[in-house]
């Protein structure tokens, strides 16, 4: 091992530079699942001929399973793998399943996408957890370097976000890729750039000393009896099972929704279990913890539109003013550059107001983080101002309200991963990342409900009434944001007295 655990932890300035090779590999790893994400709803509608209303929920079940899996991905860490092979396997099972759609998206749809589920299940919580270690408990700088991480990563979003779907779409490099070809190279893209990722990561361990390795190893933080061969390969033989499982599932999304009714409450059952062998102040911890859960679940339902309803409104009903851009790309993508700029910026700001003693504590954060998703809402619902009879409108104004909702994700997605890992204890940071994610979930299959609710066009009616109908309905959204925000900041004292030490 090149360095030790508290040689880490000492790093002098603002950014350990292990970080830098971490994001790296999370980079790849992100413009392979924004790449999907992009392409699903577009693909669904116009090469699957999937009506707008069964895409939304379509979407919303494939993403729900996506975050879902990352619990199960984090208790395997937890408790058999380890970070740095539960990482390594889902990455390999996510290439497989890029691999297969890049084949033949069109009759391999749904098992190319059940691999790259369960891929993105051992990968995502992960590598989240090992930032998180990097730093010592309470270390103001924690915000910061997540921030940072959240902006390395999102350049992955950035470009897969953008070149995915608008190569499938023919809008780049159409001199280039046959016509009957684009959607298998837009796929395909993705398996490349998650054998670099994986390839990164191989060098990266090298810096890491005894961070996320699999429990039981002699050089392990927490001393433990060695995990058995059996278990471990038991484990990647399980995850195997499950993609036949999850391609049912997500086909079929009356079985997504009866998962979605089961897994949260097991969950918590399971949770308050393990609260039961842990001290009374680290219990209050982890029910600071689960708020934070709970209001992710409505910010995410709210904020993830952005793959389901919004594609559809980008594809139909936006010009392009702004620079001759493709509004699918730049719906997909323009988060993710805004970011990039922002959160150095954002994570200066909060170490410059925590060096004055004004820092807001992580609970106004998220309340923050609320209201700017509201009025971001709020201008999309503005979009009106510009729409001709034909029901389109300025991409311009439209990427305005995706800087407003980038800033709401920035006061509230970076300071999540930090957050659970403050509050969680050393035996439970896989499950209680695992748990954020799986609020995700949640999120995300409320906004492939929420997304499915607005496709309530009836047929034969004009692009404009679809125009008023969609935006009506993020009127709605907004509203409901910016009350959510609100009571976030009403309850932040309560709240605060649950957190204790942790800010």
């Amino acid at each position: 091992m090149s360095a030790t655990l508290e040689e880490i932890q000492n790093f002098k300035g603002k950014y350990p530079r292990q970080i830098w090779s971490l994001f790296f590999s999370e980079m790849w790893e992100r413009f392979c699942f924004y790449g999907m994400r992009g392409m699903l709803v577009f693909f669904m509608i116009s090469q699957l001929n999937f009506h707008e209303k069964e895409a939304n929920l379509q979407y919303g079940a494939t993403q729900a399973f996506v975050y879902a899996f990352t619990f199960i991905g984090g208790l395997f860490a937890d408790k058999i793998l380890g970070f740095r092979k539960s990482l390594f396997w889902g990455g390999l099972l996510m290439i497989v399943g890029s691999l297969i759609l890049a084949t033949d998206p069109h009759k391999f749809f749904f098992l190319g996408i059940a691999f790259t589920v369960v891929g993105t299940g051992f990968f995502k919580p992960n590598i989240s957890s090992m930032v998180g270690q990097l730093y010592k408990p309470n270390d103001s700088r924690a915000d910061a370097g997540f921030s940072l991480f959240y902006a390395g990563i999102n350049l992955g979003a950035l470009l897969g976000g953008y070149l995915c779907i608008a190569i499938g779409k023919g809008e780049l490099l159409t001199n280039v890729i046959p016509e009957g070809m684009r959607w298998n190279v837009a796929f395909g893209l993705a398996a490349i750039v998650m054998v670099i990722s994986l390839i990164n990561f191989v060098f990266t361990q090298r810096s890491l000393g005894n961070i996320g390795l699999q429990p039981g190893h002699p050089m392990a933080e927490v001393k433990s009896a060695p995990i058995p061969k059996w278990q471990e390969y038991g484990v990647y033989v399980l995850s195997l099972i499950f993609v036949p499982i999850i391609m049912v599932m997500v086909a079929k999304t009356a079985y997504t929704d009866y998962f979605m009714y089961t897994i949260g409450p097991l969950t918590l059952l399971y949770l308050f279990y393990e609260m039961t062998k842990v001290t009374s102040a680290e219990r209050k911890k982890l029910w600071a913890a689960l708020v934070f859960i709970i209001f992710s679940i409505i910010f995410w339902g709210i904020y993830e539109q952005s793959g389901g309803s919004l594609s559809i409104f980008a594809a139909k009903n936006l010009n392009k003013d702004l620079l001759g851009l493709d509004p699918n790309g730049v719906n997909n993508s323009g988060g993710a550059f805004f970011i990039i700029f922002l959160a150095p910026l954002i994570g200066l700001l909060w170490i410059w107001l925590n060096k004055r003693k004004i820092e807001p504590n992580t609970i106004i954060k998220f309340g923050l983080g609320f209201i700017f998703l509201g009025l971001g809402y709020y201008v999309l619902f503005a979009t009106r101002i510009f729409v001709n009879l034909a029901g389109i409108t300025s991409l311009n104004f439209f990427t305005l309200a995706l800087l407003i909702i980038t800033l709401g994700e920035l006061c509230l997605s970076p300071i999540g991963l930090s957050i659970m890992t403050k509050l969680s204890t050393k035996n439970l940071q896989g499950m209680m990342m695992g748990m954020w994610f799986l609020a995700s979930a949640y999120g995300q299959y409320v906004a492939g409900i929420i997304g499915a609710s607005l496709a309530t066009t009836k047929k034969g009616a004009t692009n404009y009434d679809a125009f008023i109908t969609y935006t009506d309905g993020y009127k709605q959204l907004g509203l409901y944001a910016v009350i959510a925000g609100v009571v976030l900041i009403l309850i932040s004292p309560y709240v605060k007295k649950l957190m204790q030490d942790v800010k």
